[in-house]
């Protein structure tokens, strides 16, 4: 596991009873660097949408028990928030959730003379993600050949 993977873990592991204590859903946990700095980033979620005061309530005890455990080597800045609307979907458990909703799909190469496709999520396994298009076709992409799958939103 890299060091970025074990944090991410790590946090994940943390926030997961805390957030159940509070009705929320962890969305996602990333540590990456942007620029010169660090982000320890906590995407929460809930029945209605996630608040400022929602986020407050997560980060106190988040940066309070990470300070406890010091075990990220480099100076990071942590965020707590949603995952907003055009949420990405990068695990399984973000693909379990979002059957049945409208996805946009962005792909490395060209298919068909296009990269970028919506539709409702049908299916999805290992390899594959299955949409339903708005003329009722169904279309099935390799996973690898994917650069970002994300839900839709209209307004």
């Amino acid at each position: 596991m890299t060091k970025r993977e074990t944090y991410e873990a790590r946090t994940e592991a943390y926030l997961l009873p805390v957030l159940a204590e509070h009705g929320f859903t962890l969305w996602d946990v990333e540590y990456v660097k942007e620029g010169s700095n660090w982000y320890l980033r906590a995407y929460i979620d809930k029945e209605g949408g996630i608040t400022v005061d929602d986020c407050e309530l997560i980060s106190r005890p988040l940066s309070d028990w990470l300070d406890r455990e010091d075990f990220i080597e480099d100076s990071y800045i942590l965020e707590v928030s949603s995952p907003g609307l055009g949420r990405p979907l990068k695990r399984d458990r973000d693909f379990e959730r979002s059957i049945g909703k409208d996805v946009e799909i962005r792909l490395f190469k060209a298919v068909d003379k296009q990269k970028e496709f919506t539709g409702t999520l049908k299916a999805y396994d290992r390899n594959t993600v299955t949409v339903t298009q708005a003329d009722g076709t169904e279309r099935t992409f390799e996973r690898t050949g994917i650069a970002l799958i994300r839900l839709a939103f209209d307004f």
